[in-house]
């Protein structure tokens, strides 16, 4: 499903006032423009596309579209070129699915059986990659978020007698190891007995509940007449928000594909364009932000050019789509130039992303 950002604003057209010869004139300027680079005049529009009138017509019709705000005239040009309007109305009505081709297919499954039963995060960097190079344009991903996250199961390891080694495993497959240095000398048996204190005080809890309340929730577990295990649950009562808090695995940590595939393309010809195009991939709190944002939208989602949220992506467009780990949910994707070959962008995004969720599962 392709959302469409721009719904409930009645200040933009949504194409309803388009007759059927302007809306089949706009998906040609579309599809030579995305195709070409270049603005689309009238006749390479009849020429091109058999839309049964003389080019003094189209050349009319593409007036009447740019008067509307879906075609912009280039000074130095006879032709038109889209505008964002212009590829939302494409996107939401006028382009058809297209299914990869079978050697496409194999190419992506290909890249993330290479790393087979992985960590997630390297997974998704395999699949950023077979994007970009399948799209043409710059992968990018967006961690799950884990403040949802549940705790599955504690467990304490006796490392010394005054070390233990405690292991956290999440119900996503996320498991996390943390050395615990002791006040005191701890016993084996103590050991075990804390153990299962943990678990049953904080098990089937989310980290942020156990990060907001593991003071309260351990105080006065401990057995009576057991000074080092009091001293042990001390420690979580003093240090558990910090035991608890996992900013490596958190949401705003954002991969980025290679950027070469993206100074390939017209848009980024000039040093100027390009040295933008590297200083916008080096915000990373700026994508962390942006792709946070549509972790918890299901579905696939497109912003074009000015929908996006931050003015540095006003000349770019977004297409991502969800993945989830267990109850967690990242996000997988393409960014480049709005002037995008959407129908094959769509199709390779939909597929990666269901692929990773299938490896995932």
């Amino acid at each position: 499903m392709v959302t469409d950002p721009m719904d409930g604003r009645l200040d933009r057209p949504d194409g309803s006032e388009l007759s059927e010869r302007e809306r089949r004139v706009l998906e040609a300027v579309v599809r030579i423009y995305v195709e070409t680079a270049e603005p689309a005049g009238s006749r390479n529009v009849t020429r091109r596309f058999d839309l049964g009138v003389s080019p003094a017509t189209v050349r009319n019709t593409m007036s009447d579209l740019e008067d509307k705000g879906y075609l912009l005239h280039p000074h130095t040009s006879a032709g038109r070129v889209p505008t964002d309007l212009a590829y939302r109305i494409f996107v939401n009505q006028l382009m058809r699915p297209q299914a990869l081709t079978n050697q496409e297919k194999d190419q992506i499954a290909a890249a993330l059986q290479e790393v087979g039963a992985s960590p997630v995060d390297r997974l998704v960097r395999q699949a950023i990659r077979a994007l970009g190079l399948l799209s043409r344009e710059l992968g990018v991903a967006a961690a799950p978020r884990l403040e949802g996250a549940v705790l599955e199961r504690l467990d304490l390891f006796r490392v010394s007698s005054t070390k233990v080694l405690l292991v956290a495993q999440i119900r996503s497959g996320f498991v996390r190891t943390v050395y615990v240095d002791l006040p005191c000398q701890i016993p084996e048996d103590t050991v075990v007995t804390l153990a299962l204190l943990l678990n049953e005080r904080l098990a089937g809890l989310t980290l942020a509940e156990i990060r907001d309340s593991v003071s309260e929730r351990v105080r006065d577990a401990a057995p009576p007449d057991d000074p080092a295990a009091e001293e042990v649950l001390n420690i979580f009562m003093q240090s558990g928000p910090e035991l608890f808090d996992w900013p490596e695995l958190e949401g705003s940590e954002v991969h980025l594909g290679n950027t070469s595939v993206l100074a390939s393309q017209p848009e980024f010809t000039s040093g100027e364009q390009l040295k933008g195009l590297l200083q916008l991939t080096e915000e990373r709190e700026l994508f962390s932000r942006v792709l946070g944002s549509r972790v918890h939208v299901p579905g696939l989602q497109i912003t074009i050019g000015s929908e996006n949220p931050d003015q540095k992506l006003s000349d770019f467009t977004l297409v991502t789509a969800e993945y989830r780990v267990g109850g967690l949910k990242g996000v997988i994707g393409v960014i480049g130039p709005t002037r995008m070959p959407y129908e094959k962008v769509i199709a390779i995004v939909e597929h990666t992303s269901a692929l990773v969720n299938r490896i995932l599962r």
